[in-house]
């Protein structure tokens, strides 16, 4: 099933579980540091293609100025947002639709030493005022709204003029990107197109962790979350070779 076919309501609950079961053991932490070798952010401790050379193009390419605020899209457990408001000195507000995310985040605030809140909120209705935030971040999250061209707007109405809302996003190489008409539907334009080359290879090299791994991920997280990331693993492996993932910077025109 697509992600965008997933009621909200059911995606949480599958979100809660797999952040609560995660919360229990270091093994996913471990299998992503060892697909990301050196480039893997041990702090922020992601559980997407969030790499080094991902959070600092992030902090180049928001040009933001101490105070301001920063808002982690689709947070999870909030390592991005947290690692990029310290080294900005920036505010932070966080928002997922996992509450169990959303507390784990919350529980992470006082590591980073930064401004932070953390609630639960989508992707289409963050809840935020107009214009509230001068930069915005989502991570490998998008993917997961009913409707890519609302969740963009939603995004980019809660932008500042001079702001910058930062997407990753994946197509296949040699085929016109949906992005560029998603972008234009939900009235922002693009200032930068990043290219992250690393990062297919990236997730073969974790998918086959997870495949190789498969009895420790059992016996750590249980059958649903070690079936549902077997899964993943055997659907998306074959299609890596024609990845091409990129960051996108938008703005509002």
């Amino acid at each position: 099933m697509n992600h965008a076919t997933i009621p909200t309501t059911v995606l949480s609950a599958q979100f809660d579980r797999l952040h609560t079961a995660r919360a229990h053991s270091t093994l996913p932490a471990r299998l992503y540091a060892v697909a990301m070798g050196d480039d893997y952010p041990d702090e922020v401790a992601p559980s997407s293609s969030c790499d080094w050379p991902l959070l600092e193009l992030m902090a180049t390419r928001l040009h933001m100025h101490p105070r301001q605020l920063l808002v982690d899209a689709g947070c999870g457990t909030g390592g991005i947002g947290l690692w990029l408001a310290r080294a900005l000195a920036v505010r932070l507000e966080g928002i997922d639709i996992s509450p169990a995310a959303i507390e784990q985040a919350t529980a992470r605030r006082s590591h980073f030493a930064v401004p932070a809140t953390f609630r639960v909120a989508t992707l289409e209705n963050t809840g935020l005022p107009d214009g509230r935030a001068h930069g915005v971040v989502c991570v490998d999250a998008l993917s997961f709204t009913t409707d890519r061209v609302n969740a963009l707007r939603e995004l980019g109405r809660i932008l500042d003029p001079d702001g910058r809302l930062l997407v990753t996003r994946a197509v296949r190489h040699g085929v016109e990107p949906r992005w560029s008409t998603q972008v234009r539907a939900a009235g922002l334009v693009v200032e930068h197109v990043d290219e992250r080359p690393a990062e297919p290879a990236m997730w073969a090299r974790l998918y086959q962790l997870w495949i190789d791994h498969a009895g420790e991920l059992r016996r750590e997280l249980g059958d649903e979350q070690t079936q549902n990331m077997l899964r993943e693993a055997h659907t998306r492996l074959p299609t890596l070779p024609g990845r091409r993932a990129v960051l996108l910077t938008l703005r509002r025109p």
